[in-house]
């Protein structure tokens, strides 16, 4: 009897369940509560960032109707004096390749390369200062350029943007895009800061312009008028001004 009652005591001291199976059991908790707190993590990081964008892109449309009022304001200002208001010279262009390979001098050739104008209807952002503006003269007949204003800009970036990203062309999905590759240097988190520094041609435009891949364009609606003449004489190359928004209306 007592040696039944031994055996008896040890078969109910034995675990349930054997020793490796609790273990793995332990594991996979551990594994599903630490990728719990990640992905919580992430949706709280997520939506923090949603948060700051945002609120930047609030600030920049501050900016831009602030700074339309105020063109407003001094042409009302100068009209009522009987002056005239004279607007400051554009500081941003975009350039556009009209024409091919045929028959392209090497300096002309040189520069369209500078601008990573490498095929037709490609087009790119172009900070103007004294040393561009002598490279679009030498290049000219082969281009159209002139100044986008903020809609062309927004809808270039929004509608046709591609960034480089480990030497590829990469399409503007979603602002993690910018925020992975840009936002420890440049500090650039989503499309609006992109759109910002190009619009206003800021101290990081450099970096933002060359982060943008040259936009590829359809060839306009309806076609181009004659490519061999410039565009005050009725055709195609050259300097349009602020008519250029109407044109990447037709090829956006």
């Amino acid at each position: 009897m007592v040696a039944v009652d031994k055996k008896k005591a040890a078969a109910k001291k034995l675990p349930a369940v054997p020793e490796s199976k609790l273990k793995v059991q332990q594991k996979r908790i551990c594994a599903r509560a630490s990728l719990i707190n990640r992905k919580l993590k992430k949706q709280a990081k997520i939506s923090l960032r949603k948060r700051e964008n945002f609120l930047r892109a609030e600030k920049y449309a501050h900016e831009y109707a602030k700074a339309e009022r105020r063109e407003v304001t001094l042409r009302r200002f100068a009209k009522k004096r009987g002056l005239y208001y004279v607007a400051g010279e554009p500081k941003l262009a975009f350039v556009m390749r009209i024409r091919g390979i045929n028959k392209v001098a090497p300096k002309v050739r040189k520069v369209l390369q500078l601008f990573r104008l490498r095929q037709i209807n490609n087009g790119v952002f172009i900070k103007l200062n004294k040393a561009t503006i002598n490279m679009l003269r030498i290049c000219e007949p082969y281009i159209t350029w002139g100044y986008p204003n903020l809609k062309s800009v927004r809808e270039l970036i929004y509608k046709r943007g591609f960034v480089k990203h480990n030497k590829q062309r990469n399409p503007i999905t979603d602002n993690f895009v910018i925020e992975r590759k840009m936002l420890k240097k440049y500090n650039f988190q989503c499309v609006e800061d992109l759109v910002h520094e190009i619009y206003t041609v800021g101290p990081k435009f450099k970096y933002a312009s060359n982060f943008l891949w040259p936009f590829k364009l359809n060839t306009p609606t309806g076609g181009w008028r004659k490519k061999n003449n410039h565009y005050v004489e009725g055709g195609d190359f050259g300097n349009r001004e602020d008519k250029i928004n109407k044109l990447l209306r037709k090829m956006v």
